[in-house]
């Protein structure tokens, strides 16, 4: 009886453990990608502040890679380009352009178009704004979106970042 409780006892104490081990991700090869992909991250991202400061356009740049022909994971990077956000006035509630931003990558990481391509109505969550531009990598997805201009301003500035995230990832 004793033998039960103990086989029992270390049972119930290993089986977290072994459930954990068994659906963690090879987190090796989840830091190799990461550490890669933000070497090119930051070189994106500093093409498309360039690019923004050059137009005299203020706003967010973000960054996205997956692997893959369908999201299940990705890595992302931004940068505040002067601006993050416009503030509430009298007559606008102000826009959150890291929110519009991410909501513009959203969208395409799940059509697999630049956003606003109007290749189905947005979702909730997604604006199906202009921005954002996306493209097939070596091994993935590369996606680079910019929120602070007018919609053909965005774009221009995205796809400096994505020439650079393409080139590499």
């Amino acid at each position: 009886m004793k033998r039960y409780i103990v086989a029992l006892l270390v049972a119930s104490l290993l089986s977290p453990a072994l459930l954990v081990a068994q659906t963690s991700p090879d987190t090796s090869q989840t830091a190799k990608a990461s550490s890669g992909f933000d070497v090119v991250a930051d070189q994106a991202l500093a093409a498309m502040k360039a690019k923004a400061q050059t137009m005299g356009i203020g706003g967010v740049a973000v960054v996205a890679y997956f692997e893959g022909d369908t999201i299940q994971a990705w890595s992302s990077k931004m940068i505040v380009v002067g601006r993050y956000k416009d503030l509430p006035t009298a007559t606008d509630k102000g826009s959150n352009l890291l929110g519009i931003a991410y909501a513009k990558a959203s969208e395409m990481a799940d059509t697999l178009k630049d956003s606003g391509s109007g290749i189905r109505p947005p979702m909730t969550g997604e604006f199906g704004w202009n921005g954002g531009v996306i493209a097939r990598g070596k091994t993935g997805y590369v996606i680079a979106a910019f929120s602070g201009g007018k919609s053909d301003d965005d774009v221009q500035i995205s796809r400096e970042g994505l020439s650079k995230l393409k080139a590499k990832l």
